[in-house]
C-alpha cells in the first residue's frame, strides 16, 4: 500500500481518485499508478465561487467590511486551491452568472481534457446554478461526462449554501 497526498479538497479528491482507479484498472502496476498519482496531483484544478461572503467572513477569509460591501455590490469571489492545497482568491465577479462564467473561463484557460475525461461539480444546494454552469461548459466544449454532487458538511460550513465548485484536469492547478 502507498499513500499519496493529493492536496485535493472536496470533489477534487473524488476526481483524483477516479483517475487513479482508471489507471490501475488499465493494468498499470502499483508503482506506475503511484508515479501517475504523484504527477496527476498538480493537474487537478479546483475553482469555486460562493454566493454569500458572510460564510467566508466567519471563517476568517474576508473581513466584515469586505463581506458587507461585497453583499451590497453583489460581488462574488472566484477562488482556487493552489499547488500547496491553500485556498486562494483569484478574482471577483459582479453577480452570480458572471462568477459562474469566470469558472468556465478558468477552465478554458487551463483544461487538458480528453474526450472521455470527466468534469466534477459540487454545490451547496443550488442545482439551478449547476445546470447553468453545465450549459456554459457544454456551449464551450460540447457534451461532456459530468459528475455532480452536493458539497459535504465540513466544506459547506466554511463556504455556505450557494457554493459552486468546478473540478477538472488541467495543465497545472
Amino acid at each position: 500500500m502507498r499513500v499519496i497526498d493529493s492536496l485535493c479538497a472536496s470533489l477534487g479528491q473524488g476526481l483524483f481518485v477516479d483517475y487513479i482507479v482508471r489507471k490501475a484498472d488499465s493494468g498499470a502496476s502499483l508503482e506506475e499508478t503511484v508515479e501517475y498519482g504523484e504527477e496527476l496531483k498538480s493537474h487537478i484544478c479546483h475553482f469555486f465561487t460562493v454566493d454569500d461572503l458572510f460564510h467566508l467572513k466567519r471563517g476568517g477569509r474576508v473581513s466584515g467590511a469586505t463581506a458587507v460591501v461585497g453583499k451590497m455590490l453583489n460581488i462574488k469571489p472566484v477562488l482556487h486551491v493552489d499547488d500547496a492545497g491553500h485556498l486562494i482568491p483569484i478574482g471577483k465577479a459582479m453577480g452570480r452568472k458572471k462568477s459562474l462564467a469566470a469558472l468556465v473561463d478558468k477552465m478554458t484557460e487551463l483544461q487538458t481534457l480528453g474526450k472521455d475525461d470527466p468534469i466534477f461539480i459540487s454545490h451547496g444546494d443550488c442545482q439551478a446554478d449547476v445546470d447553468y454552469l453545465i450549459g456554459l461548459i457544454k456551449n464551450r466544449f460540447g457534451t461532456r461526462n459530468f459528475f455532480v454532487n452536493m458539497i459535504g458538511s465540513v466544506i459547506g460550513t466554511h463556504s455556505g449554501a450557494g457554493t459552486v465548485a468546478l473540478f477538472f484536469k488541467g495543465r497545472h492547478r
